[in-house]
């Protein structure tokens, strides 16, 4: 039994014919629009008592087959980001191999010749198993104090180990990309790397209703330069990607079900390079509920909600172009992640410059649903 046929899932896509995306679920193998007035939109659907319960009972027509429509070859169906009006925020530094990997970056200048001697000497440094760490903890802070001694502490280790968890905006609403689509990479860049991750879709009340899988497009050289640059290596056309659907939870799939998620990476390059890994959630050091409080709450309101990229653990290390060079996107990368949960999110790597452009904002949105009387 397909995973569609056990879950509640929704999504957006968008027809030839042009006019506002639709809101879609699946049903017996077929992808269903079920847009109307009282949900014209995804984050109308999650401001609602019951998102599951209201999908469920959506009435709707079949626009196309799951398969035709996963696989690009619906015609005239196009998926896409299944998020919209949204913000679009991301946590980092949530695993502790992330960790370490960003304080290489930073350690390296942003020279990915520099990273492989680096990670042995930063390991033996440490010296100790930051996984058992509860971030903010005494013995964290106790961590904190040893590494400052030894010359080693970093701001990657603060907000790895520190009380505060770091929360940045990923892309605007509307700019994220969805399955099957090409994912960006600023010119700049000769070291990055695709990040699997998953994200969790959260009301304007902080209610986590639901879960999808995202790519959180990672430019390693230029935020090894600086962290202050982290809007430029995080921030381009096309480098968001989330999808294939959102699923929601209801009596079968729940935020626990995510906190055992293994989530499964694979590029394959036009070169015939191919790299697989797998990021546990299992190993988070902060939980997602934490995650979630840091991003929302009295200090700071999103009325439409929010998705949240909860970070990875998966920092691809392993070499392409020769021993101790690493790993970097090649054009044409096509990178899957997984989960059995949640599907396949498949996109295929292109510069940020050559990726379809960002045209369709919350103004245009807006004006398409007032046409076709949504509004």
């Amino acid at each position: 039994m397909s995973i569609y046929d056990q879950g509640v899932f929704v999504g957006r896509v968008i027809l030839a014919e042009g006019g506002h995306p639709r809101i879609v679920t699946v049903r017996d193998g077929k992808v269903i629009d079920i847009t109307s007035k009282a949900a014209p939109t995804v984050r109308d659907i999650c401001e609602m008592g019951d998102p599951a319960g209201y999908v469920k009972s959506a009435q709707g027509q079949p626009v196309a087959s799951l398969d035709a429509v996963l696989e690009g070859g619906a015609d005239g169906v196009t998926l896409v980001s299944p998020v919209d009006l949204q913000a679009v925020k991301a946590s980092g530094v949530t695993f502790v191999v992330s960790l370490l990997e960003r304080v290489i970056e930073e350690q390296a200048k942003g020279d990915a010749g520099r990273a492989d001697a680096l990670r042995g000497e930063i390991l033996e440094l440490i010296g100790e198993d930051l996984s058992k760490l509860v971030p903010g903890s005494d013995a964290a802070m106790a961590v904190k104090a040893k590494l400052i001694e030894k010359g080693v502490w970093s701001q990657y280790l603060e907000v790895g180990i520190g009380p505060d968890a770091e929360i940045f905006t990923k892309c605007q609403p509307m700019a994220s990309v969805g399955h099957g689509a090409d994912v960006g990479l600023h010119p700049i860049s000769t070291w990055n790397n695709p990040e699997p991750e998953v994200a969790l879709i959260v009301s304007s009340k902080g209610e986590i209703l639901g879960a999808t899988l995202g790519n959180d497009v990672n430019l390693r050289d230029v935020e090894g330069r600086s962290a202050l640059l982290l809007g430029k290596a995080k921030d381009n056309n096309a480098s968001a990607a989330l999808g294939p659907f959102i699923r929601l939870f209801d009596g079968d799939f729940t935020l626990d079900s995510v906190k055992a998620m293994e989530v499964g990476l694979e590029v394959k390059g036009e070169d015939g390079f191919v790299l697989t890994g797998n990021s546990s959630m299992s190993q988070i050091s902060r939980t997602p509920e934490s995650l979630v409080a840091a991003a929302i709450g009295d200090h700071h309101q999103y009325p439409d909600g929010l998705a949240l990229y909860l970070g990875t653990m998966f920092a691809p290390v392993q070499d392409r172009d020769g021993a101790g060079k690493g790993f970097t996107h090649k054009l044409g990368d096509v990178v899957t992640i997984s989960t059995p949960a949640l599907g396949a999110l498949v996109n295929t790597v292109r510069l940020s410059t050559e990726c379809d452009r960002w045209r369709y904002g919350s103004r245009a949105l807006m004006g398409d649903l007032a046409k076709a009387g949504l509004l």
